[in-house]
């Protein structure tokens, strides 16, 4: 079976319902979006009129407004919505009837090959397809709240779903240039609200034996344990009562802390009130000193328990997993990962402990959790746990691709935190230029994922968790682009602060966008440039300019960076992929001897006497003499014509 999805209905003008619709107007689709009153359709299409035109001010819009607009078709009838549509997304409230009938409806009058996906983000979709005489081709598809900034989605079977619906629906989700994790089994709340839900959970939980108080555990998640935001701040911010109300829904407990403010209509912000107060106050109060001696390990056994369920249930994978909870939850890691530096034999002693003393159900320790255990696969020290260790263990965060003619193409790929290095992925960094064979390697060229940044520096919050050892991948992973032994590219677009600053300093050649921004605000934050952040912009700009950049922390833009000299050229966005790609083969399809010998000349004898690096040169001019290459360039320089070089 082989389904094609060139358009869609979106049934639902809300929050949700009209970003959806926008996302995928965004990305070529036609689409017709519906709701029930021509109020609520007019308020979804003008809310999506609003966004475009913020997003094109911002020249984050490939195109004008209007044609994104013009893509965009407005109903309140729902038949003739979803009459001749590849794709239908119900985006209603999160009301098992209202969506069975939405479903019943679009079954109805849709061709029968039409797809139908429910948006919702804690109801079983195979609850919700049984209301048609097609659930094998009913899924999920929950986007996460507002769908045009948020990249993930959650891409879920129900029991009867085909394979190639599924697969149809993940390619979608690639389509709008979306992030899809696939969920494999249909159980409520998927992946990331079954692994968040315990994160502000199981601190209520706490909070009722009085175990912590609000902004002890909130302080001690987010600057001991480096989590964007405390539980009890992020409980405050989505809602308690949603929070109570997906509890309720599969009968789950809801802790007192919570159920007694739901009852006082305290809600969170919303209300002015939550764990917080917010209208005559700043809100969340918690500060650094705070959070020394609560139990984090409690938190963060419940999260990763959950996570084993879904692991040895079949649901998800790790890696799907931890993509989810960086994308949607908005963690700095993926709990699988926290999990394997944690340690799985800490965690589950922690459970065991918990469920021996309670009997509460939610302690018990996941099947696929002790079976890990017990083959003394307990995480990173021991070589495996979620994640296999061996060779250095997966990658997260770096992507690198080695072509044939040799260019080792190397991502950062945190685009959700603008490519800010965590320890993690420093350690990626330095790994992939360790272990690949350089003698395969003609060029590297480093870029960062999206059109936003190079990098915006070092994630600051994990380094607040990191032990003063792993601090020193920062200097050696930085180290390692500078003596690499062949030429190494910086290809800049968007944002270069920091920590990219200091990788692009390292680098040969830097290229970079007319738009981009770079500089070193470390001072901003208490610090200085690390990774030869200071001494390479020294000996590269003098000592004035130096210090201006370093002690005011203030960005430059790239056309600046370029008269200064830290940038090869500044050019335009129109011309930045050809101008690179014309560097980076001339590099490649360069004689490579003489490149390495060049690079390692240049570099070595910027420490050295004049007399000593002239030596250094000689001696490396003296070795090219001898090399085919040379001969070749000097045959082609007698015949008129391109080198054809080997080496």
């Amino acid at each position: 079976m082989n389904i094609e999805i060139e358009s869609l209905a979106v049934v639902g003008a809300g929050s949700m319902g009209h970003g959806i619709a926008e996302v995928a107007a965004m990305a070529g689709y036609d689409v017709v979006m519906r709701d029930i009153e021509p109020d609520i359709v007019e308020s979804g299409y003008d809310q999506i009129e609003w966004s475009l035109n913020k997003l094109a001010e911002k020249g984050q819009l490939d195109e004008e407004p209007e044609a994104v607009l013009g893509r965009i078709e407005t109903t309140t009838d729902l038949a003739a919505a979803v009459e001749s549509v590849d794709l239908v997304i119900e985006a209603a409230p999160e009301d098992l009837e209202i969506k069975r009938e939405i479903f019943a409806d679009a079954d109805a009058a849709s061709e029968p090959e039409t797809v139908i996906a429910t948006n919702t983000s804690s109801l079983r979709v195979s609850d919700i397809a049984e209301a048609t005489d097609r659930p094998d081709r009913c899924c999920g598809l929950h986007f996460f709240n507002p769908p045009v900034k948020m990249d993930l989605v959650e891409v879920v079977s129900g029991e009867q779903t085909n394979d190639a619906v599924a697969k149809a629906a993940y390619e979608f989700v690639e389509s709008i240039e979306k992030t899809p994790i696939l969920v494999r089994k249909d159980v409520p709340q998927f992946v990331v609200n079954n692994v968040l839900t315990p994160f502000m959970g199981e601190a209520a939980w706490m909070l009722d034996e009085e175990a912590a108080s609000i902004s002890e555990m909130d302080a001690a998640m987010t600057f001991h344990r480096g989590y964007p935001m405390g539980p009890f701040e992020l409980n405050d911010f989505g809602g308690l009562d949603i929070f109570a109300h997906t509890r309720e829904q599969w009968n789950d407990p809801v802790p007192e802390s919570v159920q007694s403010r739901v009852e006082a209509g305290d809600l969170g912000r919303k209300t002015g009130r939550g764990f917080y107060e917010y209208e005559d106050s700043k809100g969340a109060d918690y500060a650094p000193d705070q959070g020394a001696g609560v139990d984090t390990v409690r938190i963060e056994a419940r999260m990763i328990n959950e996570a084993a369920k879904l692991v040895g249930d079949g649901v998800a994978d790790p890696e799907d997993i931890d993509v989810g909870m960086r994308l949607g939850g908005g963690l700095p890691e993926g709990t699988c990962r926290t999990a394997d530096k944690l340690g799985l034999d800490v965690v589950l002693r922690k459970l065991r402990e918990l469920y021996e003393a309670t009997g509460a159900k939610r302690y018990e320790p996941a099947e696929y959790l002790v079976e890990l255990v017990n083959a003394g696969h307990t995480g990173e020290d021991a070589g495996r746990g979620f994640y296999d260790y061996a060779d250095g263990g997966p990658y997260h965060y770096i992507s690198h691709e080695l072509t044939d003619d040799g260019r080792l193409n190397v991502l950062f790929d945190r685009e959700e935190r603008l490519n800010a290095f965590s320890t993690d992925m420093f350690d990626e960094l330095q790994r992939v230029l360790e272990t690949v064979n350089d003698e395969e390697v003609s060029v590297v060229v480093f870029e960062g994922a999206g059109d936003r940044a190079f990098s915006a520096g070092a994630d600051i919050t994990g380094f607040t968790t990191a032990e003063p050892t792993e601090l020193m991948y920062v200097d050696e992973a930085i180290q390692a682009v500078y003596e690499f032994p062949r030429p190494t590219v910086a290809k800049i677009d968007g944002f270069c602060l920091g920590a990219g600053m200091e990788i692009t300093l390292a680098c040969d050649i830097r290229i970079a966008t007319e738009g981009s921004t770079l500089g070193s605000p470390e001072i901003n934050l208490g610090l200085i440039p690390g990774g030869g952040g200071t001494q390479r912009l020294v000996r590269l700009l003098g000592e004035p300019r130096t210090k201006e950049l370093v002690f005011t922390g203030e960005p430059i833009s790239a056309q600046k960076a370029a008269d200064w000299g830290i940038l090869n050229r500044a050019v335009p966005e129109d011309e930045f992929e050809s101008d690179v790609e014309q560097t980076v083969s001339n590099i490649a399809n360069g004689p490579q001897t003489a490149l390495e010998v060049a690079k390692s000349v240049i570099n070595e004898g910027q420490n050295a006497s004049l007399d000593a690096a002239l030596a250094l040169e000689s001696q490396g001019f003296g070795l090219l003499t001898t090399t085919d290459d040379m001969l070749e360039g000097v045959a082609a320089f007698k015949g008129d014509r391109d080198p054809n070089f080997s080496e």
